[in-house]
């Protein structure tokens, strides 16, 4: 098999929640333990660090992962989901897995996984810990995909958990109050492990106290102080993700792991370098100043809209597209009615049809015209824009990808 070959084999033949919503969701961890009991728990092989939240699960991750590259250690990446390349979910140091690691996998295991029938989320799991382990990390930063105590990485026993925050999203299947959602987020909460919690709320603090009660693990919430450090990630709301990543980092140096100030210092200003992170308020060019971010749900737009506050222009142009179980009723009002909008629907079975986005945005006084792609909805505004214009990209994480891999950004 060709490594496309293999790619197309795992979108085709495995449920992706991505592209097809709920229905590909397990909930339940019965496939990835059985898929790891045949590959002889290679999730038991490395030490780890396991990250929850509604936003800046990614984003935390990945300072964590650059600060432990600063230190030293060689260190494991998991996260989803991907904008340009497969392998971007799995990386060692920065580095993606292989193309041929990835067909190996495949090639090898999957007669004996196709049985068990996961996900494709279950599937590539088990692929990340089996590269881990044969890569023998240090340690391993592994995001959450969905949730928490059902996801498919909830199978690990870290030295530490992280929950970044609580937002109203995926409400159709974590719940529909903050305190059920925290309760399914805190669900990684291991016995005895220590948690750090990002965000203190009175709707979700005593969702937290509890879990770590009854699991007796030490729970620190996170101050709001300004932290004295500066990031290569921008945007105003990496503030609140680097204050999470830092009282995490000092957890885990109390525990032993040898992390100084400077690569502390260093691992928060080479986050792009160290781990080829992508699309956190990322520009992509230059008069006319363009910048995508893939902020998605409402709590997450809401931090965008106020980082586009603080930027200077002539015309606001928005590239807009989202996915179709978004709640709209909650997002678009938060959006910028002096804009001029460029609606269009990310490349995926879940996109919200444009015909649809266009008359709802209407309904919030939001006005643009309807274009085919991400790609068009984007050329089109550049052509229209003037050098002193600004451009945004966002929505949904999908018409970010879209838009990065037609103009080949890296």
């Amino acid at each position: 098999m060709t490594y496309r070959e293999t790619t197309d084999f795992l979108f085709n033949q495995f449920p992706v929640y991505q592209s097809i919503g709920q229905s590909a969701y397990k909930a339940d961890l019965t496939n990835i333990t059985a898929i790891l009991d045949l590959l002889q728990h290679p999730e038991k092989e490395f030490k780890s660090v396991h990250v929850a939240g509604t936003n800046g699960k990614g984003s935390v991750t990945h300072l964590l992962a650059s600060v432990f590259q600063e230190a030293g250690y060689k260190t494991g990446i998991y996260c989803s989901p991907h904008l340009l390349d497969f392998r971007e979910r799995m990386k060692v140091n920065g580095k993606m897995i292989s193309e041929e690691e990835v067909i190996s996998f495949v090639e090898k295991y999957s007669p004996l996984i196709q049985n068990i029938q996961p996900s494709f989320f279950e599937y590539t799991t088990a692929m990340s810990f089996q590269f881990f382990a044969k890569e023998k990390v240090d340690i391993a930063i592994v995001e959450v995909g969905l949730g928490g105590r059902l996801d498919s990485t909830n199978v690990i026993l870290p030295e530490l958990s992280v929950i970044t925050n609580i937002g109203l999203d995926h409400t159709n299947i974590l719940g529909s109050t903050l305190a059920e959602i925290a309760f399914e987020k805190a669900g990684i909460i291991k016995k005895g492990i220590p948690v750090v919690v990002g965000q203190r709320s009175a709707e979700t603090e005593n969702v937290f106290v509890k879990a770590a009660l009854d699991k007796d693990s030490f729970l620190q919430f996170v101050s709001s102080e300004k932290l004295n450090l500066e990031s290569d990630l921008k945007g105003i709301y990496q503030q609140e993700n680097m204050r999470t990543a830092y009282a995490t980092l000092v957890q885990m140096r109390a525990m032993g792991w040898v992390i100084s100030d400077e690569n502390i210092e260093q691992g928060f200003l080479q986050v792009q370098r160290n781990t080829a992170f992508m699309g956190r308020w990322q520009q992509l060019g230059q008069h006319p100043k363009i910048v995508c971010d893939t902020g998605h749900n409402a709590e997450g737009i809401a931090c965008v809209v106020e980082q586009l506050k603080l930027e200077k222009f002539k015309t606001l142009h928005i590239v807009w597209g989202s996915v179709n179980d978004k709640d709209q009723n909650k997002i678009l009002p938060l959006l910028p009615k002096d804009a001029r909008y460029y609606f269009c629907a990310p490349n995926i079975a879940r996109a919200l049809p444009v015909q649809e986005l266009k008359p709802l945005a209407a309904a919030f006084n939001l006005y643009g015209e309807s274009y085919a792609s991400a790609d068009e909805a984007l050329r089109t505004a550049r052509a229209a824009a003037s050098e002193d214009d600004f451009i945004f990209v966002g929505g949904s994480t999908f018409v970010v990808a879209d838009v990065l891999a037609a103009n080949s950004y890296r």
